[in-house]
This record gives structure tokens, sequence and C-alpha cells, in this order.
């Protein structure tokens, strides 16, 4: 395939989410009833909602974004090509508004895109909701009201994987491994980054894994297009 885009005009990223308490018992009485109707066709009967918070950072209404991860590439048709990498971490809020003066002050060109995997399903909605919580005006990236679909200025690399085909849904460790691509996935996975951040309590781990998540998405990207890969030595941490 050929995106038809400079490679150095796409912002790559990826975020990693909690339920927004540690403990169901947390949420107020009114959240947990509306927690309850959320999820109850997607629990098992037996299943009570407690038992199914663990699961609550999925949703924007009931869970908070604890970390995004970025990456762009610089000299991009040279030998001296780089892939930098940068993640905001900590305070939500703080996390919304760096990201967001990150776009306003960089990523504001028409050219520009954005590129996750799953993107268009999670992340790009996820942020853009957790903004209007806060109340964070939002960048132009993110703001689709009234935009064609080819007007969108979204990559997303699993919908490029479909080919057309909606039914298809392909997890980024699988594609990672059948093109032959270093996996991210060796150390935690989606589901146990909650525990990560309330029990362990290490910011740092989920930083890294987001951040391999990151550059694994930029790799599926050169490999569509089959440009080389990124190398060790052409990551930049910034």
């Amino acid at each position: 395939m050929n995106i038809k885009t400079n490679f150095e005009n796409i912002l790559f990223l990826d975020i990693e989410t909690v339920p927004e308490t540690e403990f169901y018992n947390d949420l107020s009485e009114e959240k947990q009833e509306l927690f309850a109707l959320k999820t109850q066709y997607q629990r098992k009967e037996e299943q009570t909602p407690e038992e199914f918070y663990e699961r609550a950072g999925i949703w924007a209404e009931f869970g908070k974004i604890v970390c995004v991860s970025v990456g762009y590439f610089t000299n991009f048709k040279t030998n001296d090509r780089k892939f930098r990498v940068t993640s905001f971490f900590g305070d939500e809020i703080k996390i919304l508004e760096d990201f967001k003066n990150l776009l306003d002050l960089h990523f504001n060109k028409p050219t520009h895109l954005l590129c996750a995997h799953n993107g268009k399903e999670f992340d790009f909605p996820y942020i853009a909701r957790r903004m209007i919580i806060h109340q964070i005006k939002l960048p132009e990236k993110l703001n689709l009201f009234g935009k064609k679909p080819w007007e969108i200025p979204h990559l997303d690399t699993m919908e490029l994987w479909k080919f057309g085909d909606y039914k298809h849904y392909t997890s980024l460790k699988l594609l990672t491994s059948i093109l032959n691509i270093p996996s991210p996935k060796d150390d935690i996975n989606g589901s146990e980054v909650g525990a990560v951040y309330y029990k362990e309590k290490n910011i740092a781990r989920i930083v890294t894994y987001c951040e391999k998540d990151t550059i694994a998405i930029a790799q599926l990207l050169l490999r569509f297009n089959n440009e080389p890969l990124i190398e060790e030595f052409d990551i930049v941490h910034v």
C-alpha cells in the first residue's frame, strides 16, 4: 500500500488507561449505578459490577489516561533517519494539556496526521472525551465535527490491515508477529496496566510499555509501505 504522505508529517501515538479509582467502592453511589447499567450486557450473569470493575479503564466515562506516548520521524529520506519518542504521564489534566499543546504548536498543519492502532475506535475518541470531561478545548486534529470521512486526519494501522473487511480485528501483537517486527509485548499487556499503576505504583514500567507500542505502530506503517524498519540506533528518547 502507499499512504501517499510524508512520514515526517505523521505523529504516532498510544495511550494507557486505568479505572478512574482503584476500587469500585470508591466511586459515588450514582457512578456505581451508572457503571452497572453501562456494563450489564458485557458482564456474565454471575459477575457483579464490582468484579467487572477492573475493566473500567476501557471506557472514557469510567477510566482515565495515565500515559500518552508519541513518536515522529526526522530526516526520513536520509541516512540520518531518526524516530523521536516522548511521553506525557502523571496527572491526567496535565497529560491532556501537554498533548494538546504538542498538537496545537507542532502538528497543526493540514498535512499532519495522527496514527494509532485501533485509534479510530479507542485512542482518538478516548482522548477527546477525556478532554471534554476536563473542559479542555479540543485541538483541531481531534475536532471531527462537520468533517467528511476523507477530511479526518487520522490513520489507523488496524483499519489499514482490514482492507475493507469491517469484521476483522487484529491485535498489535499478532501483526508484529506475522510481519516479523520485534514484539512490544515483552513485559506487561493492557489488562495488567491497572494493577501496575495502582498496586505497584510503577508508572515508569507503564511508560516503557506505552513507548514500545508507539514504536511498533510506526514499524507497522513502515512495513505496510515496504520501508526499512526502525533499528535500535534510530530511536531517540526526548
